[in-house]
């Protein structure tokens, strides 16, 4: 009757941990059993580790096509079902070309054939001029779109106005899709490219959060104004919380994430010169971070991604440590979890908190909260297995990623992931992979 079962006495569900059986059909959760529940199908007892839902990042630039020795689907996916990340959502940057037409994606599509070994969607792009390919786009099946108010950092991707916003926020409010912001809203200013190249703090403040603040207040007007689901992506500035708090208290269709890096580091601690921190917005002082973590806890702040923005190590300038040229990215997919789960022990929070934050609540911006984010019947048998208590230090030999540069890298963390299961298949065992292209590609509803 059931393909496989797993036996846990550490099942996460939505009403806690729990012991079960955990019945899985056609790729899917049949349903939760007592523990001892007797089965003709193969159980796979999974001890005193900690069963969870697959991990869910909204926010990883893969960069295939076209800048493909950046990342790729293969080690990109790969790397994330090591890190029991079972579905991601690919950003419409910094490939070539970039998505922001129907060709452009159909390119891409190609580009995952036979490399996709997590489950993967994707996101459109808004760039000035573009607003007749997002109707095409959403029929194709993108999970909605993202724009940027500042330079992106690639000159094919220009950031999107006022103007060009108010063209595509009434098409995406009619779909019922989020628009993705990167809010920095920019003043020129190279003045500080003059000064010590390689030290942070003057990186720090070249990138205020006034600039975050500004542009988060922009979009809090335009997403009132057109009722548009609108998610500000990597929040930094721990400045914009009340407003975002008050919006949401108004019932806007407004969500916000952070990112690991910005819960995990603080700004004293960076040493000058180590471009592997260097991000934008850029991580800032632990004061404004203890902040971002209470906005977590109380839920203003909906989730955590990883941001996973990979690129050759020539372009992080390792050698020169010149900040001020240096690719603004921190590359760190497979260790979503450990990094989050190793910061978070540190304030009591027990993993319930993080499964909320990564799987069940980004399941809700790509609209899949009804098919992942959780084990409970009816839903993808996405799981993973965990030690929570097992420490690990990532290096080079371990990391999947195209490239090994990571402000993790050395770390010590916690939360091994021991198996990993891809829509009721193990495809992850202890350091193995044991099916790879296994990956579906996830369309809009």
């Amino acid at each position: 009757m059931f393909d496989l079962a797993l036996r846990s006495k550490h099942t996460l569900t939505p009403e806690g941990l729990k012991e079960a059986l955990v019945l899985i059909k056609d790729r899917t959760i049949a349903d939760l059993a007592p523990l001892h529940t007797e089965v003709t199908c193969a159980v796979i007892d999974t001890g005193n580790k900690v069963l969870l839902p697959g991990l869910i990042d909204p926010h990883v630039h893969i960069n295939e096509p076209g800048r493909t020795d950046w990342e790729g689907f293969d080690t990109a996916t790969k790397a994330a079902i090591a890190g029991g990340l079972t579905t991601l959502v690919d950003m419409p940057l910094n490939s070539t070309p970039v998505t922001t037409t129907v060709k452009a994606f159909e390119e891409k599509l190609t580009a995952t054939q036979h490399q996709l070994h997590t489950n993967c969607g994707f996101w459109g792009g808004i760039i000035p001029g573009n607003e007749k390919d997002i109707e095409g786009l959403i029929n194709k099946g993108v999970l909605g779109f993202k724009a940027f108010l500042t330079h992106s950092g690639i000159d094919d991707f220009p950031n999107a106005t006022e103007a060009d916003l108010r063209k595509a926020m009434p098409i995406l409010a009619k779909h019922n899709l989020p628009l993705l912001v990167h809010c920095e809203l920019s003043k020129e200013n190279d003045s500080w490219k003059q000064k010590e190249k390689q030290s942070y703090q003057n990186y720090l403040a070249s990138r205020p959060k006034e600039w975050e603040d500004n542009a988060i207040a922009l979009m809090i007007r335009l997403c009132e104004e057109f009722n548009c689901r609108t998610h500000i992506v990597h929040l930094s500035s721990a400045n914009s919380i009340e407003p975002i708090a008050q919006a949401k208290a108004k019932g806007l269709p407004l969500t916000v994430e952070t990112a690991q890096h910005y819960l995990y580091f603080n700004a004293e601690i960076i040493p000058d010169g180590q471009t592997q921190y260097k991000c934008a917005p850029p991580i800032r002082e632990k004061a404004n971070n203890d902040l971002l973590w209470q906005a977590l806890q109380d839920g203003i702040i909906d989730f955590v991604v990883t941001d996973h923005s990979p690129a050759p190590p020539d372009l992080k300038k390792l050698d020169s440590g010149d900040l001020t040229t240096a690719w603004g990215g921190i590359a760190s997919l497979q260790l979503a979890l450990p990094v989050l789960w190793t910061a978070a022990r540190k304030k009591n929070i027990g993993l319930e908190k993080i499964v909320t934050w990564l799987s069940e609540n980004p399941a809700k911006l790509i609209g899949q909260e009804n098919r992942k984010g959780k084990i409970a019947k009816g839903y993808v048998a996405d799981l993973i297995v965990l030690d929570p208590e097992k420490k690990f230090i990532p290096t080079a030999d371990t990391i999947y990623h195209k490239h090994k540069v990571s402000p993790y890298t050395g770390e010590e963390l916690f939360g091994v992931i021991e198996q990993t299961y891809l829509n009721g298949e193990l495809v992850f065992d202890n350091g193995a992979f044991k099916k790879l292209n296994n990956g579906k590609v996830i369309v809009g509803r």
